[in-house]
């Protein structure tokens, strides 16, 4: 017959045991005596325990008992999450969810008034009642039977929350950490799991994904959206955008980070913006491996990619008051990643720093951000639109900085109907006269630049976007999807800050985030320094003229391995770092990071611009036939970039 143990003392307790007990065998224990070899055993607890959860970890986990923990925590009743010994899946997981998406809640916030003032009386403070302990205790003896008889669904990997006030009980689905300090199984970043042999990989539909967004609907939502304990916990459609635009909340702890999805359907943006969401839970710190490798570049030179081939800033910015960021020192000891590199076809170190955001939080030699991340239903796809992504950002900023007078397409020539109607339907209904560029450089992608132009009545003046994809069209879709979300939030800036904006025509070195490059250029003033682009004189191009046409195949791999081709012939390394998790892997999701060394990396803040090393910028335009000479750095565009 089945035996259950039961640890604690208090309300809740004596009312799980008086149930149970009328039809199993309970023995009530405590971590002073031995503890039987009994199916299930129960931790309870009238308020939050640590020292007990923690306890029942070490003392049952080891011994291959499950157990169940259930307690009363900021006015709620949490019950969960069954642990399994030899599964991933814990309380430390649970309290980490918790944590993170519940940070916006009433009674956190009385929580920490109460820790930084001895006089701050809580209004949450809930004393466990007899019908609150009588209304758990049937709920932990109804799964109590679910486990008993070996039915772990709504158990394992969930929490029940018990509303105390009103007795409303939800279930919450609990993802494993992967970085959990209690169940993680984190394994070493090495050599050998950075080694990439990439796969056929066919492409669903007529996307150049593997696989669709409806493929990944169920469990996008289902596993990473909870308003309690998701990943993800807030989420939001803009109603003001001219096509369907979605926001999620992706909560870090001292931050949250938005972000967004954009097409023609609230619900795909939706799914599109968790995706970007997860893409960037993986890019900001390591989650997937265990960071081991520590020494300088000097140390570590023959196996190791040589920071400077990826731009750093100049000596001056180093030796600005305040900057974030010391020079970088190949002497210097710092922690190294595995990538893999394409053109020595072998894993390469790659500092994590550069792998992963850098900020200026604490000590680094560089700014890096989300170059180069991307996520795929495939490896493969994964770093498809990695480099894309690269790609995207290099080719305007190489525009930017050269003042290339890209050539102007005629959208009209793309042939492809939705198109047309998307910058239609853009100028019509918001005013904003849309013009595109092709700003492709030599390694033939193509890549557009989008820009919206208003006038007196949208108050804002010019907006700029971009894309580069195989397919111009879709490139050209992407830019214009890009625009469409920013105009609203780019109209409300500016009439709040429009006198910061002003400020920063003066003084470029007072745009120091991301909005504040869009914000400068909503001016009318502003306009003259995009004059090499705008000029009306630059000849009208046909997609037909601009674009060589590709031919489809069936597997996206094979587009891959011609685009990495187009890169080994130009001599420039491709390094993958596969930034993927425990929790985007469960469901077979890969987030990478794409290094291109030579390429231009997008940073926000003037002062933080990357161009040190980067001699491509100086070289390109005379080959693109741009210039009939090599640039200096003095004729570079002296002004903050325009990206979004």
């Amino acid at each position: 017959m089945n035996s259950v143990a039961i640890i604690g003392e208090g309300t809740l307790a004596a009312a799980v045991s008086k149930l149970l007990s009328e039809y199993l065998p309970i023995q009530r224990k405590d971590f002073s005596e031995e503890i039987p070899a009994v199916d299930l055993v129960l931790v309870l607890n009238d308020e939050d325990n640590s020292s007990t959860i923690y306890e029942a970890e070490q003392k049952l986990t080891s011994r291959g008992i499950p157990w169940l923990n259930a307690y009363i925590s900021l006015g709620e009743g949490i019950i969960g999450p069954l642990r399994v010994p030899g599964t991933t899946g814990c309380f430390q997981c649970a309290e980490t969810r918790l944590s993170l998406a519940g940070s916006n809640r009433k009674e956190v916030e009385d929580l920490l008034l109460k820790l930084v003032s001895e006089d701050y009386v809580s209004s949450n403070t809930v004393e466990i009642s007899p019908a609150v302990a009588c209304y758990m205790a049937h709920i932990i003896s109804s799964e109590t039977d679910k486990v008993l008889r070996g039915d772990r669904a709504n158990t394992e990997e969930h929490l029940y929350l018990v509303n105390l006030d009103h007795l409303s009980c939800s279930i919450h689905y609990v993802m494993p950490l992967g970085t959990c300090s209690v169940c993680g199984q984190l394994p070493d970043n090495s050599a050998e799991l950075a080694e990439i042999a990439l796969q056929k990989c066919l492409k669903a539909g007529n996307s150049y994904r593997s696989r669709s967004i409806n493929d990944l609907k169920s469990v996008l939502l289902r596993d990473y959206w909870d308003r309690r304990t998701g990943i993800f916990n807030d989420k939001k459609w803009g109603l003001d955008s001219v096509f369907a635009m979605a926001g999620v909340n992706l909560p870090l702890g001292f931050y949250d980070e938005i972000t967004g999805g954009r097409s023609h359907s609230y619900v795909e943006s939706e799914l599109a913006g968790i995706l970007e969401g997860l893409e960037r839970y993986c890019g900001v710190t390591p989650r997937g491996k265990r960071t081991i490798v520590q020494g300088s570049y000097s140390q570590l030179k023959d196996t190791a990619l040589d920071p400077n081939v990826v731009g750093l800033h100049a000596e001056e910015q180093y030796n600005q008051p305040d900057f974030p960021f010391s020079p970088y020192d190949p002497e210097a000891p710092m922690e190294w990643v595995w990538g893999y590199s394409f053109l020595h076809s072998r894993p390469v170190l790659v500092p994590e720093l550069l792998a992963y955001y850098s900020m200026g939080e604490g000590e680094g030699f560089v700014y890096e951000n989300s170059n180069g991340c991307a996520v795929g239903g495939s490896l493969e796809e994964a770093i498809l639109y990695g480099i894309f992504e690269v790609v995207e950002r290099d080719s305007f900023l190489m525009t930017w900085f050269g003042k290339l007078p890209a050539p102007r397409l005629d959208y009209n020539s793309s042939g492809d109907p939705e198109l047309i109607l998307m910058i239609q339907r853009l100028q019509a209904v918001t005013g904003y006269e849309v013009s595109l560029y092709n700003t492709t450089m030599e390694n033939g992608i193509p890549s557009i630049w989008a820009i919206a132009k208003g006038n007196a009545a949208q108050n804002v003046n010019l907006l700029c976007s971009a894309g580069a994809h195989l397919d111009p069209i879709r490139a050209a879709k992407s830019a214009i999807h890009e625009l469409a979300g920013m105009i609203p939030a780019a109209e409300r800036r500016l009439k709040e800050r429009r006198p910061e904006a002003e400020a920063m025509l003066d003084d470029s070195f007072l745009v120091q985030h991301m909005e504040d490059h869009s914000l400068l250029y909503s001016l009318p003033q502003a306009e003259e320094r995009l004059h090499f682009l705008i000029d009306e004189q630059n000849p009208l191009r046909t997609f037909a003229e601009e674009f060589p046409s590709i031919p489809w195949q069936e597997d996206l791999t094979e587009d891959l391995k011609q685009i990495l081709q187009v890169f080994l012939r130009l001599q420039m390394d491709v390094i993958v770092v596969d930034q993927s998790s425990s929790e985007t892997l469960r469901n077979g999701l890969h987030c990478v990071k794409v290094l291109i060394p030579g390429m231009l990396p997008m940073t926000f803040g003037h002062h933080l611009t990357r161009l040190h090393g980067l001699n491509r910028v100086l070289d390109i335009p005379m080959k693109l036939g741009y210039t009939d000479h090599r640039l200096t750095l003095q004729e570079l565009n002296p002004y903050p970039h325009p990206f979004p």
